[in-house]
């Protein structure tokens, strides 16, 4: 007996402050560590190391994404969102560039040449609309039609410059009827100023069926939730 007590009596509770001490530990390191799991790495790798793989994953998220073409390129805007862009262009001027005389009132009166990429699979016909929006009266919303092309094949991937002004084209395509009253394409013709003018091309899920002579208007309106994709080209003129 030791100052009163037996030795295996201390040993016991020694023993047993030391389980308590150590449970104790545990619960409040278990506390601190539910506090900061959010910013620590997991077991085994470094902060860098967690830090790396967020930003990997981070990275990989952005990259699922669809890319978006710059400048003339517009997504589908009639309620069917298929994440494809595409690109129009034109050998005979640049993007919001000057439109030569020869495509307008001034000279030739001739249609540029257009082409575009790839429209999103699907596509059963292609559409094309020119318009001036700042003609006299006129908005973006009603802009004066310079051109109506539809039911283009969907395979098809430029037009040529000078495209007839017949109402049924021979290698597929429908003409529609602009606000100069005619079949086919009829150039810028500001009366002062310079105007722009807004090429679009539509990639569509059907084909329109509509017959030669039909406006613009008719043409949305047929156009209208079966639109995969689009893509707008801008040009500029003022008269000399």
């Amino acid at each position: 007996m030791v100052g009163g007590k037996f030795p295996g009596e201390t040993i016991r509770r020694r023993s047993f402050l030391a389980r308590s001490f150590l449970v104790v530990s545990t619960g409040a390191i278990g506390l601190m560590g539910l506090g900061i799991t959010g910013c620590t790495p997991r077991s085994g790798q470094s902060v860098g190391q967690s830090v790396g793989q967020r930003s990997g994953q981070a990275e990989n998220s952005a990259g699922s994404q669809p890319e978006n073409n710059p400048g003339s390129a517009v997504k589908g805007q009639s309620g069917q969102a298929s994440g494809k862009t595409m690109t129009l262009s034109s050998a005979a001027f640049a993007a919001d560039g000057m439109i030569p005389a020869k495509y307008t009132c001034d000279g030739e009166n001739r249609s540029p040449a257009l082409s575009w990429d790839a429209p999103p699979a699907g596509t059963k016909s292609l559409a094309v609309l020119a318009s001036d929006p700042d003609a006299p009266g006129k908005t973006p919303e009603n802009p004066f039609v310079h051109w109506v092309l539809y039911d283009l094949p969907p395979d098809l991937r430029q037009l040529p410059e000078g495209v007839p002004a017949n109402p049924l084209l021979s290698a597929g395509g429908t003409h529609g009827k602009s606000d100069f009253g005619k079949f086919g394409y009829g150039g810028p013709c500001p009366p002062s100023g310079t105007h722009r003018y807004v090429f679009r091309l539509y990639a569509l899920d059907k084909f329109l069926d509509l017959p030669p002579g039909a406006s613009q208007a008719e043409v949305i309106s047929a156009m209208e939730g079966h639109t995969l994709a689009e893509a707008e080209l801008i040009g500029r003129y003022r008269r000399p």
